[in-house]
């Protein structure tokens, strides 16, 4: 299931920045380990950023992304007291979820 997601939200005005950080190991398939074995592909491939229930966005990723990657945007219409969640889904089936309550 993996380490939780970090969801942070600043408020400014009307504005929402929002950064989410993801653990997760991103490999893609091409290195190899210390005994000289390639690594399997494990990487994110869906990424959705949801706000009070709705989606807010839909993302797939790929091979290319490094590990643990770090997403900021801004989004208009968010409040205190909102809820924003985040989850993902990998291509080993693994998957988290994790919500948030604006402040």
């Amino acid at each position: 299931m993996g380490v939780p997601i970090k969801i942070r939200v600043q408020l400014q005005g009307d504005i929402a920045d929002i950064r989410v950080l993801l653990q997760h190991p991103m490999e893609t398939g091409q290195r190899r380990d210390e005994g000289g074995a390639i690594m399997p592909p494990n990487f994110i491939q869906t990424f959705t950023v949801s706000h009070n229930g709705k989606p807010l966005i839909d993302g797939q990723l790929n091979t290319s992304v490094s590990k643990n990657p770090l997403f900021a945007f801004k989004a208009r219409g968010i409040k205190p007291g909102d809820k924003l969640g985040v989850s993902w889904s990998d291509n080993l089936g693994d998957s988290r979820k994790d919500e948030i309550l604006v402040a």
